[in-house]
């Protein structure tokens, strides 16, 4: 890249999606040579750079009960040794809108059934700046409490679905207990944004 190029992630209702949520954002990035693929992604080496790319857009969800908790999975994540403490997220699927793969997976992965229309744009991250020419889609969806105390089974991926007050959640981010980056950086947005409004 031959000189600093700075851009802000877009997002309804502050503007349209990012182009980089659907696109490979590195296309000059040449040649092109496809390391491995499997059914869910590829390695790819753009110019001596090595993607690591999905090939479903990757979703998350941030599930708020009543403005002081947050829904929460512990996933089991072999490859850390760990049932690690985060977001429900996973992949839109072929022809599926990404807020209805996200309402999906909230589904699957704690029991909680919503309506896609519910789910709220947050800005759309990169999990890895240095790995993924994509974005990933972010939403935040409301709860009530009795939805949370109704929820469904999860499946076999989960082990746990937890409940944590938010002020717990700031702490646990703090203290290493929920170290996972893109659901650090969701309730943290979400607490900063919160913060802000009460101003």
């Amino acid at each position: 890249m031959s000189a600093a190029r700075y851009k802000s992630a877009t997002f309804p209702p502050h503007g349209e999606w990012d182009p980089r949520l659907t696109a490979i954002a590195c296309p000059g990035l040449q040649p092109v040579e496809l390391v491995h693929e499997n059914p869910w992604f590829a390695v790819r080496n753009r110019g001596g750079y090595f993607t690591l790319e999905y090939h479903l857009p990757q979703v998350i969800v941030l599930p708020v009960v009543e403005r002081r908790a947050v829904v929460m999975v512990r996933a089991k994540r072999p490859v850390l040794d760990d049932c690690t403490l985060e977001l429900p997220a996973g992949c839109a699927e072929r022809g599926e809108a990404p807020a209805a793969g996200c309402a999906r997976e909230l589904a699957e992965e704690t029991g909680i059934a919503v309506d896609a229309k519910r789910l709220v744009p947050m800005p759309p991250l990169a999990a890895s700046p240095n790995r993924m020419p994509v974005l990933v889609y972010t939403f935040r969806v409301d709860l009530a409490q009795e939805e949370f105390d109704r929820r469904g089974r999860h499946d076999e991926e989960i082990h746990s679905v937890e409940l944590i007050a938010l002020d717990e959640a700031a702490r646990m981010i703090a203290s290493g207990a929920i170290y996972v980056a893109i659901p650090v950086a969701m309730i943290g947005t979400y607490l900063l944004t919160r913060n802000m409004e009460s101003r």
